[in-house]
């Protein structure tokens, strides 16, 4: 199973599984001006694919025939909250969406707008932080972080980081694969408020480099994205 959501920045991110794309960017574009990430897949394969990039804090999906076994992966793949959207007023009568509740769902909506989806989520994600406790140990191949010892080795070797350079480290272990940005890096790791020209954080990952990597010249985790920023590979 992977590991806990991070709930760093913005207000979380959310996965959702809808086959509505005029629904789907409308709902997208009331959560993202609330402050979190979405990512919109249409299919199975791409829901799945997609939780393999990155874990969100939330997974929306429209209650539909035949999902039950996509839920299960879901669930087996992601311990996070699984919300239903119910579009259709009929499915909503009596007690038959409660056999949902049985189907890996938490939480079953029906007919509800896109500002009452996100403030259920939003509710559903505020009790969630509450009770998760963020994880103190990483590792990324060879590349090990105890965030309590605040001490990082390679091959079993402590390497002495600056600070900077351990919260750097810190947003690219958390998030293996997850492409950042030179922008977002310098906005968690220095503050929105905080003027530094992007060329500041390429000196702080060259310094990096050259204590985590074999070969600085020839990085095998921090990668650079041409024309978007850095990544950790793992």
């Amino acid at each position: 199973m992977l590991s806990t959501p991070s709930m760093t920045g913005l207000q979380g991110s959310i996965l959702m599984f809808i086959h509505s794309e005029p629904f789907a960017q409308s709902l997208k574009k009331v959560f993202v001006a609330s402050g979190y990430r979405v990512a919109c897949v249409a299919t199975e394969t791409a829901a799945l694919a997609a939780l393999k990039e990155s874990l969100p804090s939330l997974i929306i999906v429209e209650r539909q025939d035949g999902i039950a076994p996509l839920l299960r992966q879901l669930r087996s793949a992601a311990n996070v909250p699984i919300v239903a959207l119910v579009n259709e007023s009929d499915s909503c009568q009596g007690d038959e969406w409660l056999q949902d509740y049985d189907q890996d769902i938490d939480l079953v909506l029906c007919n509800q707008t896109p500002r009452q989806v996100v403030a259920r989520v939003r509710a559903i994600l505020r009790r969630c932080i509450s009770t998760i406790q963020p994880p103190k140990h990483f590792r990324a191949g060879t590349i090990g972080m105890d965030i309590d010892r605040h001490e990082v080795t390679v091959d079993g070797r402590v390497v002495e980081l600056t600070p900077k350079e351990f919260q750097i480290l810190h947003q690219f272990i958390e998030a293996p694969g997850r492409v950042f940005s030179r922008q977002e890096m310098l906005n968690r790791v220095w503050g929105e408020g905080y003027a530094l020209e992007e060329h500041a954080l390429d000196v702080h990952i060259h310094s990096l480099r050259q204590k985590v990597e074999i070969d600085p010249n020839e990085p095998r985790f921090i990668m650079t994205v041409r024309g978007i920023g850095y990544k950790l590979r793992v």
